[in-house]
């Protein structure tokens, strides 16, 4: 299934609207039902077709397995139906319009798909909405209509599709361009806690769903700081406008969640509870600086990704994978950014944004597979391998989000010093020759632009840290902006890094696992090279005695702390249902969490240099 860009021929804007109706049929069921009807059929029989994948999330997820039946009727009369394909179904030929039904199954709490139950309703629209093939680049009209029992009495809707016929709760009648308009706008129903701010004379909304007591005027007036500095960036000045009239964050609260999923104006985001901010407390939490680094990101891609896009997804073919090795670059530099902005906005100070790069150089510093696939490789695999995770990821692959965020910081750094553009430069670069115009980034489009405002020679540093896996020089590059790089080892297996630590904690040993405990303490990922790798330790193992006791986690962190190098640790092990006794040689830990700190007697071009990078 090809989407377009957004462009309509005449004859599409003469042509009939395809209508679709959504309701909320059974929320104890948690079945809405869908009614596509296309007024002027194939002659052949009408085809209609379900996306597979929804954009900003690379994974062919099979949205059709949700769909619990399918009916079509013309009129009054009821039509065969023939399914051709997993996500696919063919009308019987009909002179008149032809609407197909379906019943879905919507219990799905993330971002990507849908979800209903008596007090909240979702759609992501590439999970529920099909398309009447041939026919994409049609307008398309929505009728979302209010359920006639109880449960829904006191709901609203949000969404930023265009409201043609609406009530005072938003339920009615909305309008988009084209099937790919309609999916980028989802719809959020239930009892919702609103407000509203502005950012470059825009209009922004903040509605949130499930039970909370945040602070929501803060979060719109820290929103509202953060976002005109994505717009600042992106235009160049102060005072900037964004590229649309209205931006909405649809924000689900519930007991410990984490995710986020960009659209052209508005993001849905599903946090925990306590990552809103407190009525009480004027700092800013490490819960709430997790949510506002989130929305940052959502709302980078405002810009890169959903108008900024890889060539390979202009347009996008919802029916299969869409390859690039770009995704570093969108993931990427969003993820460089998304803290950043929050911090050149103001709403948390220097010594908090170095907390969070410090943690991000922890994460990859553990991670062995950055030794192992590069971040274009991860890019291109994104479809089997980043979103499929097994056991073994973390010796086998890289995050293109986390290294893809240091190697835009570096890309940064290094033009900032040796050359007069910065990675704003290219961002703005990009936004003008390709957001504006709908044109697809080639593969080579960053580092085509980053040579040609920079008048440096990149090609060395593409290959060697997008393209190959040589280790990043992030203490050389990060001393260029003052900024000095410490190591130090992991105090417990919960340490993020980010900060000095205890500078009095004794030695720690390493096992080279990570453990899940309930009813007994797993084995969940071995890392390559460590002790109980080579010990022969696997994932899946069922620790039950260290060294004769009971084993927990608190034990097994006792035991890192309290022996010593070389020293033995006994282990009895179930794998499967045979009882395994391994002796584990300990080793020390590596010097794998960091923190950063500024270095006060640094060159006054390097103060320089950090001063204009925190600035922007």
């Amino acid at each position: 299934m090809s989407v377009s860009p957004g462009s309509h021929t005449a004859a599409s804007e003469i042509a009939p609207a395809i209508r679709y109706v959504l309701a909320a049929t059974d929320p104890h069921a948690h079945l809405f039902e869908v009614t596509c009807t296309v007024a002027d059929p194939d002659p052949g029989g009408q085809v209609f077709r379900l996306p597979a994948w929804t954009p900003g999330s690379y994974l062919v997820r099979e949205f059709a397995r949700h769909f619990v039946t399918v009916r079509a009727h013309g009129g009054d009369t009821p039509l065969q139906v023939e399914k051709i394909a997993k996500d696919t179904w063919r009308v019987a030929a009909c002179d008149g319009p032809v609407s197909l039904v379906a019943a879905v199954y919507a219990f799905d709490l993330s971002v990507r798909a849908a979800y209903l139950d008596a007090s909240r309703g979702f759609v992501n629209g590439a999970s529920m909405f099909v398309t009447a093939s041939g026919k994409e680049e049609r307008p398309c009209e929505l009728d979302i209509r209010a359920s006639a029992d109880g449960f829904a009495k006191d709901w609203q809707v949000a969404t930023t599709m265009t409201p043609v016929d609406t009530n005072d709760r938003g339920f009615g009648l909305y309008r988009a361009a084209d099937y790919d308009e309609l999916i980028d706008h989802p719809v959020e129903m239930a009892a919702l806690d609103c407000v509203t701010f502005e950012a470059g004379g825009t209009r922004h909304e903040i509605a949130v769903t499930g039970r909370h007591d945040g602070d929501l005027s803060r979060l719109a007036r820290d929103l509202g700081r953060i976002c005109q500095a994505h717009i600042d960036l992106f235009g160049g000045q102060p005072a900037s406008r964004p590229p649309f009239q209205r931006y909405l964050f649809q924000i689900l609260v519930l007991g410990d969640a984490y995710g986020g999923l960009e659209h052209r104006t508005s993001t849905s985001l599903v946090c925990k509870r306590d990552n809103l901010p407190d009525e009480a407390s004027g700092s800013v939490s490490d819960d709430y600086r997790t949510l506002l680094g989130l929305a940052s990101h959502e709302y980078f891609h405002a810009w890169n990704v959903k108008r900024i896009k890889p060539a390979a997804f202009t347009p996008y073919d919802l029916s299969r994978e869409n390859y690039t090795r770009q995704l570093w670059a969108f993931e990427g530099i969003t993820s460089y950014y998304d803290d950043l902005l929050v911090l050149r906005s103001g709403v948390i100070d220097i010594e908090s944004y170095l907390e969070l790069l410090g943690r991000s150089i922890s994460a990859l510093q553990r991670n062995p597979g950055a030794a192992v696939q590069s971040i274009a490789e991860s890019s291109f695999d994104a479809w089997i391998k980043y979103y499929r995770q097994d056991e073994n990821a973390p010796n086998a692959i890289v995050s293109y989000y986390l290294k893809g965020s240091l190697v835009a910081l570096m890309l940064d750094l290094k033009l900032r010093s040796e050359s007069t553009a910065t990675l704003d430069d290219i961002m703005r670069a990009l936004w003008e020759r390709y957001g504006k115009t709908g044109v697809g980034v080639p593969e080579d489009g960053v580092q085509a632009i980053a040579e040609e405002l920079s008048q440096l020679p990149l090609d060395d540093f593409f290959q060697r840290y997008v393209h190959g896996t040589d280790p990043l020089p992030l203490e050389a590059m990060l001393a260029r902006i003052g900024l000095r790089l410490r190591y130090r080892q992991a105090q417990t297996d919960n340490d993020k890094g980010g900060s000095a630590g205890k500078t009095s904690s004794p030695e720690r040993c390493w096992f080279g696992v990570t453990t899940t405990e309930g009813s007994d303490l797993k084995v969940r990922h071995v890392y390559a090279g460590g002790p109980a790798m080579k010990a022969g330790l696997a994932s899946g193992d069922s620790v039950i005695a260290i060294d004769g006791l009971r084993a927990t986690s608190a034990l097994l962190q006792s035991v890192l702390q309290k022996r010593k190098p070389r020293e033995a640790v006994r282990l009895h092990v179930f794998r499967r249902d045979e009882l395994h006794v391994f002796d584990v040689p300990l080793e020390s830990a590596p010097l794998d969490r960091c923190w950063l700190e500024i270095d006060e007697d640094a060159a006054a071009e390097a103060r320089v240099r950090r001063d204009a990078w925190v600035a922007g």
